[in-house]
């Protein structure tokens, strides 16, 4: 995890590897309310293996031949796993869906079919549960009771709220990059860092495709690109056409930004703000997690703010979760806390050059950022540990917006 270094257990990590196939990694989302059978709109329940969930809505939304704004869903899942979820198709019946849809989504299960009066948006899930696999552990025994003691510390104290990689991207690690140049005013630079600039590691093809848009090639760029990178062929795209009325200003460049789908084009200053949210984190993990310290930005259970603090209940509300310290996802108007929360949050901000009032982003506004303060913890429950033959399995649920890596990480005392 990107800028995670600190550990808030004290046992024994069990080491080992995670992700050695996708079945070794089991989410299921867990929505706030199920449909109800009737109603305009259509919940389809899927089940996904390496597919991301912003390639199912695409490609279902391309088959019924709609826009992808009548397409939703309550929450992003990771590409390199098993995952189960709903997504909706707005203002079409159950009977009306094509009977070859499952046949056409390549690696996706269709489980349920329902109708509903409302749509499916995102943020609407209470959470996820998840089924985890550790290989290549050498005292599975040992292991397994190091795994049980971590996860029984977690539900005291909760989990360092970190952002996991899958918000910056798994294998090129840069959508912050792309975030951050987009807050210093740069759109040339967060187009250039996205389509371009290939990572040892990626597979040739798109390696190759990085290297001809570095160079200025835009065409065969865009002809060696493979099916895989349809977000850089849309802004790639973009600039083509622009190209093709002269030499490329910077207005071509906010075009090709803006032809992305609005989830991912929002994720990218979204993308910064947690890995600096992340640097935070790490510096207050450090002096407690479960602690209130004076100056400190409190928040309830429903993140509201709580702006009269009981001194006699604080440590009592804390230990029941009821009350949480947050942290800033810096933004153009987020407050900053006091004391000594908000010295490490100034810190940070000076250490990166950069002010609130620049994720503003006024060359591309509508990708700019307020901000937000964040927990800086999550309840860990549900957990379960069980032995396998040279590996170990680990069960558990955590809050929408939260990542496993987090709690993985604490449990193999490494960075996953």
């Amino acid at each position: 995890m990107l800028n995670a270094e600190n550990f808030i257990t004290d046992f024994k990590g069990t080491d080992g590897r995670i992700r050695c196939s996708n079945e070794d990694f089991y989410v299921e989302e867990v929505p706030l309310a199920l449909p109800t059978g009737e109603g305009p709109n259509t919940w389809i329940e899927i089940q996904k293996n390496g597919k991301t969930t912003l390639d199912i809505v695409l490609d279902v939304a391309k088959h019924l031949h709609i826009s992808r704004k009548r397409m939703g869903f309550a929450g992003m899942k990771d590409k390199s796993a098993i995952t189960r979820q709903w997504i909706c198709v707005s203002n079409i019946t159950p009977e009306e869906l094509p009977d070859d849809l499952e046949d056409v989504l390549y690696n996706v299960k269709i489980l349920d079919i329902k109708s509903n009066q409302k749509k499916l948006r995102i943020g609407q899930l209470e959470g996820n549960k998840f089924k985890i696999v550790i290989r290549d552990i050498e005292n599975p025994d040992e292991a397994c009771d190091n795994a049980r003691s971590v996860l029984d510390s977690l539900e005291v104290t909760g989990v360092p709220n970190y952002y996991g990689f899958q918000r910056f991207g798994e294998l090129r690690s840069n959508t912050h990059l792309v975030g951050k140049a987009l807050v210093e005013g740069n759109v040339k630079k967060a187009v250039d860092t996205y389509i371009g600039n290939p990572v040892d590691g990626e597979y040739e093809q798109a390696y190759q495709a990085r290297q001809l848009y570095d160079e200025g090639k835009l065409q065969e760029s865009y002809d060696l690109m493979p099916k895989s990178m349809r977000y850089e062929k849309y802004m790639l795209q973009e600039l083509i056409h622009s190209n093709k009325k002269g030499q490329l200003e910077e207005k071509d460049y906010i075009k090709s930004i803006e032809a992305l789908p609005k989830p991912l084009k929002r994720m990218f200053v979204n993308a910064y703000e947690s890995y600096l949210f992340n640097k935070i984190i790490n510096e207050r993990s450090k002096i407690g997690i479960n602690k209130y310290y004076p100056g400190d930005i409190i928040i309830d259970k429903e993140e509201r703010w709580v702006h009269e603090i009981d001194e006699d209940a604080i440590e009592e509300d804390i230990n029941n979760f009821t009350l949480n310290p947050t942290a800033p996802l810096i933004g153009s108007k987020v407050p900053l806390a006091e004391g000594i929360q908000g010295e490490i949050e100034k810190k940070i901000i000076e250490e990166e050059q950069v002010s609130k009032e620049a994720f503003a982003c006024p060359k591309t506004p509508k990708l700019g950022s307020h901000g937000i303060r964040r927990s800086v913890r999550f309840k860990v429950d549900q957990t379960n540990v069980k032995k396998m033959d040279d590996a170990i399995e680990v069960e558990f649920f955590i809050p929408k917006g939260c990542f496993a890596t987090s709690v993985l990480r604490e449990i193999m005392k490494k960075n996953v």
